[in-house]
């Protein structure tokens, strides 16, 4: 069976979703494709910086998250192994939202503003054709065939060889392992706690119905004798900082919520186009340290969807959608990346907890600048 549809949107996480909403709402035929099935649960710090309420507006997409009833998220706490602490105010009031939640807010909002979902159906290839793509599909046992004028790739950091934004992986020894759980016993004040440790670091964030998300970015090599369920690499990690530990002591998962990715490359220059334009972490993957990861995925939807529109219209060449998305993606994101890669490798010294703690004391304007070059400007449109 072959349909014909106006454009193709490949995963329905925070920016595929959000971009077939706006694409529906302007009236194109959208298929909105991922290979999961919704809700689920997704590695992820689960934090809305408070940039990314500008682009949720612009969106049409605050209400919809507002009445999720995030936490209030107002200060981030460094924790250091050696019990250095660095606490900072954020730039505005951030929300705390899991993605079992969230993701499944936005694909509703996509829905009924018109997009057609094709949930558990994996994408088997994309073929050129002379207008558009052929978009294979696999569902269960069947294969179908979507025909589109265009294709946008929101399918997150994914390095299927033969599919746009493939890259190759870089050395073993750069890997990490994304592990996240949900928790409840955990009192937490309006902070994102970010505790470091020899190896990686973990962020406590309290989401919605009082739960609290514990989300860490390990190093491979370093967690390799570890163990192999989330529990057991989120007792390694506990492990080698006392104050997570006593933190997480009387803490109690909540089943099911337990998610885990590998391997994990974090990604420096942004990729906007490859064929065809890449959205969130397929163009880009900010270190999970800064907390701007979603609010980066909302913005290149932002970014994309009036191009987009413009192209379905005819008032836009392929060639001029992609140098425009391009530019825009670059200027936008190249900052924050240049500056999240360096904080990455600031806070992974042995010594980073007395320098920043002194830092922060002896001039708390330069700590703080530091943390707003890692994150994007607030949503002009």
């Amino acid at each position: 069976m072959t349909r014909t549809v106006d454009v193709a949107v490949l995963g329905a996480g925070v920016a595929g979703s959000s971009m077939a909403k706006a694409l529906a709402d302007r009236g194109w035929e959208t298929a909105l494709i991922d290979r999961q099935s919704f809700p689920r649960h997704k590695v992820c710090g689960e934090f809305l910086s408070p940039e990314s309420r500008s682009t949720l507006h612009a969106l049409g997409l605050a209400e919809k998250v507002e009445n999720l009833l995030p936490s209030k998220i107002t200060r981030v706490r460094l924790i250091f192994e050696n019990g250095a602490d660095v606490e900072l105010p954020l730039p505005g009031e951030a929300w705390g939202v899991s993605r079992y939640s969230l993701d499944s807010a936005l694909l509703l909002a996509a829905r009924q503003a018109g997009a057609e979902l094709h949930a558990a159906s994996s994408v088997a290839a994309l073929k050129p054709l002379p207008k558009g793509f052929a978009v294979e599909m696999k569902r269960g046992g069947e294969a179908c065939v979507l025909q589109a004028r265009t294709v946008i790739a929101a399918w997150g950091a994914n390095r299927r060889s033969g599919l746009p934004g493939y890259r190759p992986d870089g050395p073993a020894s750069s890997a990490y392992i994304g592990v996240k759980s949900h928790f409840v016993g955990v009192d937490m004040e309006p902070v994102i706690e970010m505790y470091m440790f020899r190896g990686g670091y973990m962020g406590l964030c309290k989401v919605e119905r009082g739960l609290v998300n514990a989300a860490a970015l390990l190093e491979r090599d370093s967690f390799a004798q570890a163990g192999k369920s989330v529990p057991d690499f989120l007792k390694e990690a506990a492990r080698r900082n006392p104050r997570l530990a006593g933190r997480l002591a009387f803490a109690e998962p909540v089943a099911g919520s337990q998610a885990a990715v590998a391997p994990v490359f974090l990604r420096r220059k942004p990729q906007a186009w490859d064929g065809m334009p890449l959205l969130g972490d397929a163009a880009s993957m900010l270190p999970p340290l800064c907390g701007d990861g979603m609010s980066m995925a909302l913005r290149s939807a932002a970014l994309c969807a009036p191009l987009a529109d413009l192209y379905l219209r005819g008032g836009l060449s392929l060639a001029d959608w992609e140098q425009e998305y391009t530019r825009s993606i670059r200027k936008e994101f190249a900052g924050p990346l240049r500056w999240g890669s360096l904080l990455q490798w600031a806070v992974g010294m042995p010594s980073a907890g007395k320098w920043l703690a002194a830092i922060s004391k002896l001039n708390p304007g330069l700590a703080e600048g530091l943390i707003r070059a890692t994150r994007l400007k607030p949503d002009q449109t």
